[in-house]
């Protein structure tokens, strides 16, 4: 990039999920503390129907409704990425073009934290922010990322994992199988976030509805067993080979079942503390699990890694975000920010670690020796 040229940081955020607003709502606070100094905001709004609009900024939080902003389909100008290859850009019908450097994609959930626009900017040979394909599909999928916490010696939760065809074959034996786990149990679809589609269920007779309710988020579920007596933990990952752990935060839930959508983003029930009141011993158990946890998933750039604890010695890995929440109150910028990184500095350093894996990975070069 030329010396003096503001780098050009395309803020991508919305999409096809069920998160689209949460998305919305980080993408406001990242492009707030990117510096104007230094950096060129290009808002990228994708709207439900999997439109891509060139905004002047992400929408306003709606005033009075008690609701979340989302993009409208109406809204800016539709573009594209351009065609043209090694040109980092956007294209409108009109033809007019938008350049970028670098992409940093908020979206939260299918069609953008599973690996999908993380596949079309490789083959674009765009760099952007957070983990490759590989990482973003497996932070995606619970399920999954359970049998490689498992091989790698990571403490996980009991749980039951299956398709919506396991469960029209042998509902008897999963039910069994969940049974096994004793009450309470959560089970919630194995590919989405936000506590969106989960359920907690204290009765059997509760099972069926809670399975059908993951369902209609997607094609695979997880029954896991309710781990009543511990704390949630959770800790923020930075960085590509060399990966650091911030200090953990807790939440605490007042008032409500548990964690759930609502709580997280419209209700005020739940307390936040950054850091954690923990044991030496166990937040240095949180920090190391972290990293392993971040390194057994391949991810780059950044994480949130959630915990389940009982101190003195019970810690189990729940699972992995590679594109956690971003707003100002998120836990992931609230630890770095109690472990020495502002908001504006982390978001810098998360730029600047998508350039630096994608320079290094463009010198490997992807073609077969001559």
């Amino acid at each position: 990039m030329p010396q003096g040229r503001k780098r050009r940081v395309a803020v991508v955020f919305g999409g096809r999920s069920a998160e689209h607003e949460v998305s919305v709502v980080s993408a406001r606070s990242v492009i707030d503390a990117l510096d104007p100094e230094r950096f060129e905001v290009v808002p990228i709004g994708i709207d439900k129907g999997g439109r891509w609009h060139l905004l002047e900024g992400p929408p306003q939080l709606p005033s009075g409704t008690g609701g979340l902003p989302a993009v409208a389909e109406a809204g800016g100008k539709e573009v594209a990425l351009s065609r043209e290859p090694g040109e980092r850009a956007l294209v409108a019908e009109d033809g007019e073009r938008a350049p970028f450097d670098v992409v940093f994609p908020l979206l939260h959930g299918p069609f953008g934290e599973d690996g999908t626009i993380q596949g079309l900017l490789e083959m674009a040979g765009i760099p952007y922010v957070g983990s490759g394909v590989l990482a973003s599909a497996v932070g995606m999928d619970k399920a999954v990322q359970k049998v490689l916490f498992r091989a790698a010696g990571l403490p996980v939760v009991e749980h039951v994992a299956f398709t919506e065809a396991d469960w029209e074959q042998d509902r008897e034996e999963i039910e069994a199988r969940a049974q096994a786990l004793g009450l309470p149990l959560f089970v919630k679809p194995a590919a989405l976030g936000s506590s969106v589609g989960v359920t907690k269920i204290r009765s059997r007779d509760r099972l069926v509805a809670a399975v059908e309710e993951a369902f209609a988020y997607g094609r695979k579920a997880l029954i896991e067993r309710a781990m009543e007596g511990y704390r949630e933990i959770e800790c923020a990952v930075l960085g590509n080979d060399d990966p650091i752990a911030s200090l953990p935060g807790e939440v605490v839930v007042r008032g409500a079942e548990f964690y759930d959508y609502r709580a997280k983003y419209l209700d005020d029930v739940a307390r936040i503390d950054v850091p954690a009141v923990l044991q030496p011993e166990t937040v240095e158990a949180v920090q190391r699990l972290s990293v392993a946890a971040f390194r057994a998933v391949d991810a780059a750039g950044m994480a949130r890694v959630d915990f389940f604890v009982r101190e003195p010695d019970a810690v189990f890995v729940n699972e992995i975000n590679t594109i956690p929440g971003f707003t100002s109150i998120s836990m992931y910028p609230k630890m770095w920010a109690a472990s020495g990184v502002p908001y504006a500095e982390l978001v810098e350093r998360l730029v600047d670690l998508a350039v630096e894996r994608h320079d290094r990975e463009a010198k490997r070069g992807r073609t077969l020796p001559g």
